[in-house]
């Protein structure tokens, strides 16, 4: 015997979790065609796939929180503003958003970049061969955000260790399991390493700075989901847009022609496929949206994915067009209060890191003896690998 929900949303009843992991456009321009907001058993929750009603739910934190005690990342890293809403959360995101405006960034950051984006593309050079994502996005990624924190006594390899655990820990909460007990130790470790460099108090510190407005245990807390959210997603964009660029030669071209397109590449690679596939909101409220009965409690899912692709505002939508005249109206960052914080700082890395890519390895493209790996994940979305050949 079906329930009512099924009944009513037969297309989100019949989905499965490994179809949104592995290839979920198929499935999201179903919903978003007959039921854009739809109840999936699969999430244990409502996705809403249609881009007017995501950015409805994402700027709306009064109705729709992420306030809400089954939120994982809070449960490991404690409180921050990525898992709080209003006057509290404005008080946690206030110090460290002054810190990445356009001209900050550019600032504290646009040299550094380049010269690591540089030191990795030169070591691979001689090997006319190597995997893009593991040699160059995810060290990017790892580099600029330990440079941006500038946490005293430590380097890149022991940001990405605590990294990892925090991951692992926030996997498995997500899972339904006991958090693995190096989630907690590697908190434990930034949380040492925040209080040094609070201590030493030097006022162009970005910690430093956040430490004047917040406890140091919220200082802490959102150091964590600032490296959560620099390593993982900036570290999908730019093997996302190098792979949307190397398989797709036409476009290779347009790039290669006028290197300033690398922009619009990487807002069409956003749209195309976003590197947080989804976020997670809750219902304060009983509320019908779209048709859909969400009661107070439910979970509500925006699917950026689906949001990314929807016809009635990207034509040819499944289609990577670097010559999109409204790709930047992607979603990939998010909406309203939760709007990355670190999104200039994420599309300066990617430019930087194709831009040096196309401009230093001679004839850069797919490695013909090894097939491109599709971008698959529930949440964040990327390639598990992209090998590539370039010339001598």
């Amino acid at each position: 015997m079906t329930s009512p929900r099924a009944d009513r949303f037969p297309v989100g009843a019949a989905a499965t979790l490994a179809e949104l992991e592995q290839d979920p456009h198929p499935l999201l321009a179903r919903l978003r065609a007959h039921e854009p907001v739809s109840w999936l058993p699969a999430l244990g929750g409502w996705l809403v796939t249609r881009r007017d009603l995501a950015v409805a739910v994402m700027r709306d934190a009064e109705t729709f929180t992420v306030d809400d005690p089954r939120f994982s990342t809070a449960r490991v890293v404690g409180p921050s503003m990525l898992s709080l809403d209003g006057p509290v959360h404005t008080r946690h995101r206030a110090p460290f958003a002054e810190r990445f405006r356009p001209r900050d960034v550019e600032a504290r950051l646009a040299a550094f970049i380049e010269q690591e984006a540089g030191r990795l593309v030169d070591a691979l050079r001689p090997a006319e061969a190597g995997e893009l994502r593991r040699g160059v996005a995810g060290p990017l990624a790892v580099a600029v955000v330990a440079e941006s924190l500038g946490l005293l006594g430590t380097d890149p390899a022991t940001v990405l260790g605590w990294y990892d655990a925090i991951v692992g820990a926030v996997d498995d909460i997500s899972a339904g399991l006991e958090p693995r007990p190096g989630g907690a130790e590697a908190v434990a470790r930034l949380s040492a390493s925040v209080h040094a460099t609070v201590r030493a108090g030097d006022p162009e510190a970005l910690l430093v700075a956040a430490g004047s407005g917040l406890e140091l245990p919220e200082v802490v807390s959102n150091a964590a989901v600032m490296m959560f959210g620099g390593i993982e997603t900036t570290e999908a964009m730019i093997a996302n847009a190098a792979l949307h660029l190397l398989a797709h030669p036409d476009q290779l071209a347009l790039v290669r022609a006028d290197p300033q397109l690398v922009a619009d590449a990487v807002e069409e690679s956003v749209r195309l496929e976003p590197a947080a596939a989804v976020v997670d909101r809750y219902a304060t409220r009983d509320i019908e949206l779209a048709g859909a009965p969400i009661g107070a409690g439910d979970l509500v899912t925006v699917s950026i994915a689906g949001a990314n692709r929807d016809p009635q505002v990207f034509a040819e939508p499944d289609r990577f067009d670097l010559r999109r005249p409204n790709a930047r109206l992607h979603l990939g960052f998010a909406q309203g209060p939760h709007f990355c914080l670190g999104a200039h700082a994420a599309r300066l890395e990617t430019r930087v890191a194709v831009s040096t890519l196309l401009r230093e390895l001679p004839g850069l493209r797919l490695d013909p003896e090894r097939a491109p790996a599709a971008p698959r994940g529930l949440v964040f979305r990327k390639p598990e690998s992209l090998y590539v050949r370039w010339d001598a």
